[in-house]
């Protein structure tokens, strides 16, 4: 009971104080919060379109490699047995030479897969999304193509499409190497490598084009980041079933490069943003350290009555942490609701201004000036997405909170320890 008076100096000086200072730091706050919330979740869900893509489509979890075609289904159930994997893909690929109906050739990355392939891998099936089309290729004539593909190529469902294996061709006599198939698909990953340069055949089909095309075995995790654990499971498993000479590779192990490029793109990101929490803690030191140079009368006088140095330093980091906590949650709030309605936010602010662009467009109709064009902040003719991804990660969130928070707590911390400096009866004997 004895402390209360500290919590009702503080709440006097905060709420009833003179100056705006309190309120311009619990905006400044609030904005950082606010600013890189959005910002990371924005980055986050185009970061993790591309991983996810990479991951559930091309590399896969863990990969299996030479290895005896004739015993893949040997392999399948061992796979399968260990803890943690949630499928096991066969697959074969091949590089080739794709031709359609504009007679332009283009070099396709085929892959090819069994016809239950997406029944089995979940994961896939989500990320391929069709946008003609289904996943058949149940017939060994069958083709999936990617949308920027087909469009290349002039080519449509139930057009033919050839490939041509280079390495076939020029090894043999005869005119293996080349084959037509038929398109009952036109897919979008979202990834524009993958829609360009990626189609799908049969499993079989591979053999029309190459016979000397190895089978894999693509490995899909429940956790991706459990891979090292499952990797030593999957190689003492092979070891102990009598294979040997295989070769078994991480996610990691795939775009090492392209995920490192990421990675510090995304801490270069928090530390740009977050400047505006330092630049926001510098005006709340200098505020807090104006503050107490202002009350070194009233400073003194709570000495004098038996207020102890810590106890007064206490008002004004009481002050301090009411900004951080009043303008990391307000900035929290309103974050998350924006980055959780990204695609609607983006519109607003498209509709405001294309609201503005129009009324210059007017004004510049009679002057006899040009005319602006409608404003798009991530057009389709410039960006390869048909909306605005989002995702917010919990544990950035809290991070982001607390970077708000600690910042105006520290600010407020370091400014009250020139209390110390002030002495009761030097103060006084002047007043």
């Amino acid at each position: 009971m004895k402390k209360l008076w500290i919590l009702f100096v503080a709440s006097r000086y905060i709420f009833k104080g003179r100056s705006s200072s309190p309120v311009l730091a619990v905006l400044g706050i609030g904005i950082g919060v606010l600013a890189l919330i959005v910002i990371i979740a924005v980055m986050n869900g185009f970061q993790l379109g591309f991983i996810e893509s990479i991951l559930e489509v091309s590399s896969y979890h863990l990969r299996l490699e030479n290895f005896p075609n004739e015993r893949i289904n040997e392999l399948q159930e061992i796979m399968l047995s260990i803890p943690g994997v949630n499928a096991a893909v066969p697959f074969n690929e091949l590089q080739v030479l794709s031709r359609g109906r504009r007679a332009n050739q283009h070099a396709v990355l085929v892959r090819g897969l069994r016809e239950n392939s997406l029944q089995i891998d979940r994961a896939m099936e989500k990320i391929l999304v069709f946008e003609e089309g289904s996943f058949d290729i149940s017939n060994t004539r069958n083709v999936l193509l990617g949308t920027e593909l087909a469009r290349r190529l002039g080519l449509g469902i139930g057009d033919e499409v050839s490939f041509y294996s280079i390495t076939e061709i020029l090894s043999a006599q005869d005119e293996g190497g080349i084959a037509d198939f038929i398109i009952t698909g036109i897919f979008r990953t979202g990834y524009y490598e993958y829609d360009y340069s990626w189609a799908f055949l049969n499993i079989e089909s591979i053999s029309q084009l190459d016979s000397e095309t190895d089978l894999k075995l693509g490995l899909k995790l429940s956790n991706r980041f459990h891979d090292n654990s499952a990797l030593e499971n999957a190689q003492r498993k092979l070891s102990d079933s009598g294979f040997n000479g295989f070769k078994l590779s991480s996610w990691r192990d795939y775009n090492r490069s392209f995920f490192g490029a990421l990675r510090t793109e995304k801490l270069f990101m928090f530390i740009l943003v977050g400047l505006i929490f330092i630049v926001v803690g510098l005006n709340i030191y200098q505020a807090q350290r104006r503050s107490v140079l202002q009350r070194r009368e009233e400073i003194a006088l709570m000495r004098a009555v038996g207020g102890n140095e810590k106890s007064v330093q206490l008002v004004f980091v009481i002050d301090g942490a009411v900004i951080g906590l009043t303008g990391s949650c307000s900035g929290l709030i309103l974050g998350l609701f924006i980055a959780s309605n990204i695609q609607m936010f983006f519109s607003l602010v498209e509709t405001i201004v294309n609201f503005f662009v129009g009324l210059v467009n007017k004004a510049a109709f009679f002057l006899g000036a040009g005319i602006a064009g409608n404003f798009e902040i991530f057009s389709p003719t410039i960006f390869y997405l048909k909306e605005i991804p989002s995702r917010i990660i919990n544990y950035e969130v809290v991070i982001i909170f607390m970077f708000g928070f600690l910042s105006s707590l520290a600010a407020a911390w370091f400014a009250s320890r020139k209390v110390a400096k002030i002495l009761p009866a030097e103060v006084l004997r002047y007043e």
